[in-house]
């Protein structure tokens, strides 16, 4: 057996995207065009080279990755949306061919990478389980001595003869999962799709593939939900589009690298403006989010627990809207969501009376709630049960706390509590 369960060198995959057709269009946008024509200026397709317009409609999903997997191996996969994450899967599930470099996988491999791939809607669940089974090369033997654990583990067996098309997508799911995790692969391969079940399935699907993983296996997880990622996974990747992925040992770190940045400016940063102009818009234009002690000077980082906090945003507005909400949302350094407060959290009698042009708004961050760690805040602004006006959105508009020691004064209380929040409750003897 291989070292290396997974080796890719410089893989690549590219993509063509298709230009709309003449018959996509609507007839009253092939008239239009009809009437344009005449003072149209040439563009690709139009005179041109029909080279430079398949150029123009080449997108590379995925380049320049070289990675090497062990056996065993349990890696979380995380990056934003359109990075390459599902691209990868399929090429070493053998959906797709790269087009460049290559992909050479040791061991039998199981995927779940959508709902329903490698399902056929004709087909029973139960003969389903015998197809997928037969693609993993597994024998007729083989798969029936996992048969009762498959249908057990998916709660189908109601509708194990019924044809899969008229399962709904949280049955197909649980059976796809449970093909694919119970049919003994070297290597499994899980994308984003257990959001589709409901949070005890989640759960129980997290739990068969640590369960997989101490058997020696070697798993692949794609995933948004960096507590499971952090939990589960020994090592991890960030696939960040146009730049080579890197495996690292230290999950936290390549989660926090996803959630604050590369150069984790954001882990330090307690202060942020807004020179570049961005977010602007006629109800609340953000200038500058900071942290500060009460009297509005910075505060010191690290924090303690009972430090008088507080997050001082200032921003500029145009248009007066009584629905205007600002504040911020907390997580913690692994994305974990905390607590979110506005400026319109108490009584409306109480509510800053926000006017045109400049405002500072202060918010209290409540003392003795946070246990130690670092957090994220991140500026949000929302017209109420309308739009957002400013949506929590990585980087560019956030910053961090680091909470260390004031945990407690109690002598019993010498280290933090497990948790994300280690709050000093009152006691009292009752009668």
């Amino acid at each position: 057996m291989s070292a290396a369960a997974v080796r890719v060198e410089d893989l690549g995959k590219q993509y063509r995207i298709r230009p709309r057709r003449l018959q996509d269009k609507t007839l009253r946008d092939q008239v239009a065009g009809a009437l344009a024509a005449p003072f149209r200026r040439a563009g690709p397709g139009d005179g041109q080279d029909p080279a430079l317009a398949d150029r123009a409609g080449l997108l590379w999903a995925l380049r320049h990755v070289t990675l090497e997997i062990p056996h065993g191996e349990v890696l979380g996969v995380i990056g934003r949306n359109g990075a390459g994450k599902s691209t990868f899967l399929k090429i070493l599930s053998r959906i797709t061919e790269p087009t460049e470099g290559r992909a050479l996988i040791d061991g039998r491999v199981g995927s779940l990478l959508e709902v329903g791939t490698g399902f056929h809607g004709d087909l029973s669940g139960r003969d389903n389980i015998f197809l997928n089974g037969a693609l993993l090369g597994m024998k007729r033997r083989e798969i029936q001595e996992k048969f009762d654990a498959i249908v057990a583990f998916s709660e189908v067996e109601a509708l194990l003869d019924t044809p899969v098309r008229h399962y709904s997508s949280g049955m197909y799911m649980r059976l796809a999962f449970a093909v694919a995790a119970h049919l003994d692969p070297e290597i499994l391969l899980v994308d984003e799709v257990l959001a589709v079940g409901d949070a005890a399935f989640q759960k129980k699907c997290l739990a068969k593939m640590h369960d997989v993983a101490t058997e020696g296996r070697t798993v692949l997880f794609v995933s948004h939900n960096m507590h499971a990622i952090e939990q589960m996974c020994t090592s991890a990747v960030c696939f960040v589009k146009d730049q080579p992925p890197r495996l690292q040992r230290d999950t936290r770190l390549v989660i926090g690298e996803y959630l604050f940045g590369a150069d984790r400016q954001g882990l330090s940063a307690t202060v942020w403006t807004n020179a570049g102009g961005d977010f602007k818009n006629r109800w609340f234009t953000p200038m500058a989010f900071r942290l500060t002690d009460r009297h509005g000077r910075p505060l010191a980082q690290p924090a303690t627990n009972g430090d008088d906090m507080w997050v001082d945003i200032e921003g500029e507005i145009e248009s007066v809207d009584p629905g205007l909400m600002v504040g911020y949302t907390l997580h913690t350094e692994t994305g974990v969501f905390v607590y979110c407060s506005y400026h319109t959290d108490g009584p409306d009698a109480q509510w800053p009376v926000i006017t045109r042009g400049r405002v500072v708004l202060r918010g209290r961050v409540p003392s003795h709630l946070l246990n130690e760690g670092t957090y994220r805040l991140e500026l949000s602004a929302l017209l109420y049960q309308r739009q957002a006006v400013i949506e929590p959105s990585g980087p560019a508009a956030g910053i961090s706390l680091t909470i260390r020691g004031g945990l407690s004064d109690s002598t019993q209380w010498r280290q933090p509590r497990a948790g994300v929040v280690a709050p000093v409750a009152e006691w009292i003897l009752g009668s």
